[in-house]
């Protein structure tokens, strides 16, 4: 649990024990967002363009669910799109 200030009142307590129940899934869809945009740079910086194709999906889901939960603002969400399909083109342009 975080340092947080103790919690004196019966609605205070319930209060810090749902918001705790709430971080350990925003870090759960933070740490899945974070990892397949590492995994996906990761391929581009290795040229496997098949592997980009096939993990692509699966962090535009992931960038999806974080915006749906309110994780990451719709406007980052959409930044971080642009941003891997940006990278994707540029390594595609180099090896043609």
């Amino acid at each position: 649990m975080f340092n947080a200030p103790m919690a004196i009142t019966r609605s205070a307590k319930k209060a810090m024990r749902a918001s705790e129940r709430k971080r350990v899934f925003n870090v759960r869809r933070k740490k899945a967002l974070h990892d397949t945009t590492k995994s996906i740079s990761k391929s581009i910086s290795k040229g496997d363009a098949a592997a980009v194709g096939k993990l692509l999906p699966a962090a535009y889901q992931a960038i999806d669910k974080a915006t749906k939960r309110g994780v990451i603002k719709p406007n980052t969400a959409a930044r971080k799109k642009a941003s891997l399909v940006r990278a994707l083109r540029r390594s595609t342009q180099k090896t043609v």
